[in-house]
């Protein structure tokens, strides 16, 4: 077994953290090729679409099963292969014009995502604990946003010059090299190997998914990053053919997406030690009001500027939102190590899978006002999450302290 030496551990620390934001290359870079790719292929936006959702299931669900797995055979290992997986199905992409093929090797995309991310998130549980490991945790958020400003930016500029091939060459070469870095610095972290058993694993599920604070956590994850998705899956086709500007434009108008939301990430570790649930709470009113005077000046006003209004101040507000939630949900249930990241993971990412493409298959969002009613159903249903989650928090403890009164009152 290849362990990681005490020398190279800032050095896997920071290959960890730079691996976190794998998911969002895969998803991301080839957001500009999105018309190109429909056109190229002779498909419809709906079948080229379904490349983002098809990733997106088997990333989450693949999460579900990846953390037991890791906790019993190791971190480092499967990880290799994964980034070698990855790599290999980000090359077959790249030279075929098979939508079948691609929607194959999108799927091994998301399960090779999924060990990846898993083992680098329970590396910062192997090896740090209290507030070092609150510290790396609320990093990752902030982390995960560099993908959403980096790699539409550079998917437009590689769509416009090579074509959306190239979109998937570079996920390949990605991959490669840092399986190589891997391979040279970083070794396994895991301290004592679990033994993999279905029942235990499906025990732990339970026990954690039956917490109504951490479910509802997953869920408002989902609708949150599900802001982020919807834009992401439309915004292609409403600013190359309804708005007639070309695929850079997309590029760097979702590196201002990636802005937005790492600025609200950044805001909202540097509020950290303020009252969780009144930050969440502030924020999604916040969102709401601003999306129903977006909807209302968009129906008279409804440009390119227009539009990065909405971005900039929704998707702050959703990255907000997101990095206290994630950083909560991970810490909830530390003591089960991948499980708990794992399904963390899987949890928000299946939601946000299920509410995106029920967005946009019930509205058909072929403008700027569309849009912001799908934000709307998202953000409504965050705060109802938020609000009702409080609401039990606050009545489960005013009967804990009843029932204390009611002992000290016999004692």
């Amino acid at each position: 077994m290849k362990t990681l030496k005490e020398s190279n551990k800032a050095v896997s620390t920071v290959l960890a953290l730079a691996l976190i934001p794998i998911t969002g290359f895969a998803l991301d870079v080839f957001i500009p090729s999105l018309p190109a790719m429909s056109a190229r292929l002779h498909a419809t936006p709906e079948a080229v679409q379904l490349c983002i959702s098809i990733f997106l299931a088997t990333y989450g669900v693949s999460q579900l099963l990846v953390g037991g797995l890791l906790d019993s055979y190791g971190r480092f290992w499967p990880n290799i292969f994964a980034l070698a997986g990855f790599g290999v199905a980000s090359f077959v992409i790249a030279g075929t014009e098979n939508l079948e093929i691609i929607y194959v090797m999108r799927a091994i995309q998301g399960v090779m995502s999924a060990v990846i991310v898993v083992s680098k998130r329970s590396f910062f549980f192997d090896l740090f604990q209290g507030e070092k490991l609150r510290h790396y945790t609320s990093l990752f958020s902030v982390i995960w946003s560099a993908a959403p400003i980096i790699a539409p930016f550079l998917g437009g500029y590689l769509q416009t010059h090579f074509g959306w091939q190239s979109n998937f060459y570079f996920l390949g070469v990605f991959a490669l090299a840092f399986l190589v870095l891997e391979l040279v610095f970083s070794g396994e972290t895991i301290a004592a190997k679990a033994p993999f058993r279905l029942k235990t694993i499906g025990n732990a599920y339970r026990s954690m998914l039956g917490t109504w604070d951490f479910t509802s956590g997953l869920l408002i994850l989902g609708l949150s990053y599900a802001v982020l998705m919807i834009y992401n899956m439309s915004s292609p086709f409403l600013i190359e053919e309804v708005m007639h500007y070309p695929a850079t434009v997309t590029g760097n108008c979702s590196m201002i997406s990636g802005l937005a939301m790492l600025g609200g990430s950044l805001l909202s570790k540097a509020l950290i030690s303020k009252p969780f649930y009144k930050r969440l709470f502030t924020a999604a009113i916040a969102q709401l009001t601003v999306s129903g005077a977006l909807i209302l000046l968009t129906l008279q006003y409804h440009n390119l500027y227009t539009l990065m209004v909405y971005v900039v101040l929704l998707h702050s507000a959703s990255g907000f939102i997101f990095n206290g939630m994630l950083a909560y949900c991970l810490t909830r249930f530390s003591q089960y190590g991948g499980l708990a990241s794992g399904l963390t993971g899987g949890g928000y990412i299946i939601s946000t899978s299920a509410f995106s493409y029920i967005i946009v298959k019930t509205i058909q969002i072929d403008s700027q006002v569309w849009l912001g009613a799908g934000y709307a159903v998202l953000i409504f249903a965050v705060l109802t999450l938020i609000i009702r989650t409080k609401w039990i928090e606050r009545g489960a403890k005013s009967e804990a302290l009843n029932e204390q009164e009611v002992r000290l009152a016999v004692e």
